[in-house]
């Protein structure tokens, strides 16, 4: 007789379970969305700045497209964590599908966000020099 009553239990377990990744997965859309969405402003924003106030270096808008690629990283590794659970619950071949395609994005565009990295910082003047060359000239 208890039989039953553990198979309505274990089914309220899989709808609450159901439920909640339910609630997950729009949650983590929205934070994706989010954070590639306040990265792409932003990366307006130094568009316009290097363009209306262009700077003596110009490194502003190569550091802007780095901060770029770092938002759409997170936001990517969002995507791929919300179909990580969306695959994980009931796999289908575009399931699949997507969950390959956005981590060979994400490995992509990592590999050449820390070469840019990288690259950048062989360049660059140490931070001392940097401040230095920029401070107004002593009186």
């Amino acid at each position: 007789m208890s039989r039953p009553a553990k198979i309505g239990r274990e089914g309220r377990v899989k709808e609450a379970i159901s439920v909640f990744v339910d609630y997950a997965v729009i949650a983590i859309d929205a934070m994706a969305v989010i954070i590639i969405v306040a990265g792409t402003i932003e990366m307006f924003i130094a568009c316009l700045r290097s363009v209306f106030f262009p700077s003596r270096t110009g490194t502003e808008l190569r550091d802007g497209y780095l901060r770029y690629a770092r938002w759409l990283m997170a936001g990517l590794t969002l995507q791929l964590a919300n179909d990580i659970i969306i695959s994980a619950r009931a796999p289908t071949w575009d399931d699949i599908g997507r969950l390959a395609a956005i981590a060979f994005i994400r490995t992509f565009l990592n590999f050449f966000l820390e070469r840019d990295i990288r690259e950048t910082q062989a360049f660059e003047p140490p931070v001392a020099a940097r401040l230095e060359a920029e401070a107004p000239p002593p009186r």
